[in-house]
Formats: structure tokens, C-alpha cells, sequence
């Protein structure tokens, strides 16, 4: 096949996808039309997510070992994901594995006993939430034979469409929050992983664009972890640190004795947590492949319209009927952050929208954000962002005006 036609068969992909819901992507129809351009036995979309951990998003109804296999510690030996995303292209599994891909674990482990074989992945910008990457994979049995480079460059292209489509579909989400309220634009990347020679080596770009003192200050957190043996291996931790302005950023950092899917060695990944207009654009069907994540989604839309009643946690794992402990317990483990410090994001959202609009005193922007009274909502406000409500309402007007 031509680079022409190679070309006019990615254009087909956006051009031909009929959506069932302006919102929702079918992914399945997706894969089908992949399918029509190379053989394949399987595809599936991984997404990079805010617990500094991989997690197969897409399609539904994928086999149920496939899932669990990657689920319980496979994605660690993804390689493939991680060397699309850093190489920037599409990449086959032969390429991306030091030594021989049928004998690695990812081939032995999670592709052989669903009688696949061979690998193929290209990076998607953002499959699920912004400034996270992630790519479309694509298989094969044995009997259909590796992935040619021609068919790389089509499948690049093809997820270069889907990225668009990805884009078109958020986008026709709107958004509950309004404008955003940031002191200091957020980075196009909101993932840096540090290795265990302090190179942050995912997004370099994006992390020396950040601000000098918060890098330095990440770079630091790294080394301290990295020499601590006491430090638990996989587990992720909320870290707050401030920015030269003296406003705190909010990161996820989780430290991986041993991650093969990013190399040699230790490393730790440091995610820039999503502020709840972000959280509250994602909806269930963002994650057809995992009925349990998908499960959790619509108490993060509960969360964010009930804010400002200060919902107990029994309210909030109601709408999901689950109990308040299994609820809490999978929230955090599956998205990386707590429910009360959700509540907490979607509350400091709604008081710097106000403090902004500059319409109403301190006392009644905390009653209408849920705050036990003023006070209450000084002190939590500078705790959430490291600045006093006043100090920040100043800073935010000086950089409107800049």
C-alpha cells in the first residue's frame, strides 16, 4: 500500500466514526476499522493515571485474564506503553525489549495465555485526563507474524486521528468549573518520573518549563526518597510544595523500587494532581475496559455539585452502593486521591472563583463553599494553596493584569 493510500486510510478513521453519543467514543468500531487496515487479533488504549501507575482504559468487554494478569502487577513489565510514549512513535514489542520479546514476562505472562504474540504501540497525547499519556495497542497470534514498520507508520497515523477524536469528544463535555483559576499556568505535562541518577527523563521539556524552585524542590524530594530503604515500594504519597510565588502545587509521588516497563533501577514519579474541573469532565465510559473504576466515576459528579453541603462519606458511597470503607478504599487506590481532599479541590475551585469575582465577604464565600466559618476557611484555604484567601485574591489580580 501506498504512503497515499496509508494516509487516506487514517483520514477514514475520524471521518468515518460515527459517535453514538457526541461525548462518548466507540472504541470497539474504532478497533474494527484498525482491523480493516492490518490484521490484528486484539486492541486496547493504556492510559497513564494521576497514581503514577499504568491502566488499560479501552475497549470493553477485553478478557477477563488479560485484564487481571495487568492489573495485578503487569503493567510494571509494560514496556511498550512507556517506549512509545518517550520515543514519541509508534514502536513494536521486538523493538522496545532488551532481550528477546517471547521471553519476556509481558509475552510469557499476559499475551501467550491469551494466545497472542506479537505487539505494536503508538502514544496518545491524553487519553483520559489531560497532560497524561498513553497509547493504543494493537496484537497479533503467532500465525499473523510481526508488525511491518509500514504498518508502524499507519498505526501512527491512525492514533494521531484518534488523539483528534479524543480532543473533539472532551471538548463537547463543556465544563462545570467555568474559567480556570490557577496563579501560574499548569504544564502541558503533568507527569515527571526521576531515575535513580535524579534525570527526569518522560517530559524534560515540560519539567525544566516549571517553575525553578518547584523543580529543584522535586529533583530534592527524588534524592531523599531514592536513599530511603524504609520508603514503601509502590505506594503513593501527597506532596505539596510551593512555587517561587509561594503557591502550593499538589502531586501524587509514589517511588517504584523496581518499574522494568520505564528501565533499570529505582525511579520515582511525580503526577501533578487534576483540579476538579478535570476530574469532573471524566465520565464512566472513559473506562469501559474496568467496570470497577468506571463504577467510582459518578461520585466524583456527585462530589463536585454537593460540595458546598459537605457530604459525609456515607452520602457520597451511596451513590456508587458501596460501603463507606470499600468506597474509600478503591477511591484512593484507583485514582490516586482521597475522597475528602476532592471535596477539599472542588471547594478551594468554587472560593477563588468568588474571591475573583470580589462580590462577597470572606464569611459568605465560606458558608456558600461549605466551611464551618471563616476561620475554618482561612486556615484551610492556606493549607490547600499556602497563601491566606486575601493574599492570593491580590496575587491572582496582579496576574490578570500582567
Amino acid at each position: 500500500m501506498s504512503k497515499h493510500k496509508a494516509a487516506r486510510s487514517t483520514t477514514d478513521l475520524s471521518g468515518s466514526l460515527k459517535l453514538s453519543r457526541p461525548e462518548a467514543i466507540g472504541y470497539r468500531q474504532i478497533f474494527e476499522m484498525i482491523g480493516q487496515t492490518m490484521p490484528i487479533a486484539e486492541g486496547l488504549v493504556v492510559t497513564t493515571l494521576p497514581r503514577g501507575s499504568l491502566q488499560i482504559a479501552q475497549p470493553a468487554k477485553l478478557p477477563e485474564p488479560l485484564l487481571k494478569a495487568y492489573a495485578k502487577g503487569l503493567h510494571a513489565e509494560d514496556k511498550l506503553t512507556w517506549c512509545s510514549i518517550l520515543k514519541g512513535r509508534a514502536v513494536s514489542s521486538e523493538e522496545c525489549y532488551d532481550r528477546d520479546f517471547a521471553d519476556s514476562r509481558y509475552a510469557r505472562d499476559l499475551l501467550n495465555p491469551n494466545g497472542l504474540a506479537h505487539a505494536a504501540a503508538a502514544p496518545l497525547r491524553s487519553p483520559v485526563l489531560e497532560g497524561y499519556p498513553g497509547a493504543v495497542h494493537v496484537y497479533r497470534s503467532a500465525e499473523q507474524g510481526a508488525f511491518s514498520s509500514h504498518e508502524l507508520d499507519q498505526l501512527e497515523q491512525m492514533a494521531a486521528q484518534l488523539d483528534e477524536l479524543i480532543v473533539k469528544s472532551r471538548k463537547s463535555r463543556g465544563s462545570a468549573c467555568g474559567e480556570r483559576t490557577s496563579l501560574t499556568k499548569r504544564p502541558a505535562a503533568r507527569q515527571f518520573v526521576v531515575d535513580q541518577n535524579l534525570k527526569e527523563i518522560s517530559t524534560e521539556a515540560s519539567f525544566k518549563g516549571l517553575d525553578g524552585r518547584l523543580r529543584e524542590q522535586l529533583v530534592e524530594h527524588a534524592k531523599t526518597r531514592l536513599g530511603n530503604s524504609d520508603v514503601s515500594d509502590g505506594q503513593i504519597d501527597r506532596l505539596q510544595v510551593p512555587d517561587s510565588r509561594g503557591d502550593l502545587w499538589t502531586f501524587g509521588v509514589v517511588t517504584y523500587k523496581a518499574y522494568p516497563a520505564l528501565g533499570d533501577g529505582p525511579f520515582v514519579i511525580f503526577s501533578l494532581q487534576p483540579d476538579c474541573c478535570e476530574w469532573s469532565a471524566i465520565r464512566a465510559t472513559d473506562f469501559q475496559a474496568d467496570a470497577e473504576l468506571s463504577r467510582l466515576i459518578p461520585a466524583l459528579k456527585f462530589m463536585q455539585q454537593e460540595f458546598h453541603r459537605s457530604p459525609t462519606l456515607t452520602d457520597i458511597a451511596k451513590t456508587v452502593h458501596l460501603s463507606p470503607f470499600h468506597f474509600h478504599r478503591r477511591f484512593a487506590q484507583l485514582l490516586g486521591i482521597t475522597p475528602k481532599h476532592f471535596l477539599l479541590e472542588c471547594q478551594i475551585h468554587e472560593a477563588k472563583t468568588q474571591l475573583l469575582a470580589r462580590k462577597k465577604s470572606l464569611a459568605q464565600i465560606a458558608t456558600d463553599c461549605g466551611f464551618a466559618h471563616q476561620s475554618h476557611f482561612t486556615s484551610r484555604f492556606k493549607q490547600a494553596t499556602g497563601l491566606t484567601p486575601t493574599r492570593w485574591r491580590r496575587l491572582a489580580g496582579d496576574t490578570n493584569r500582567a
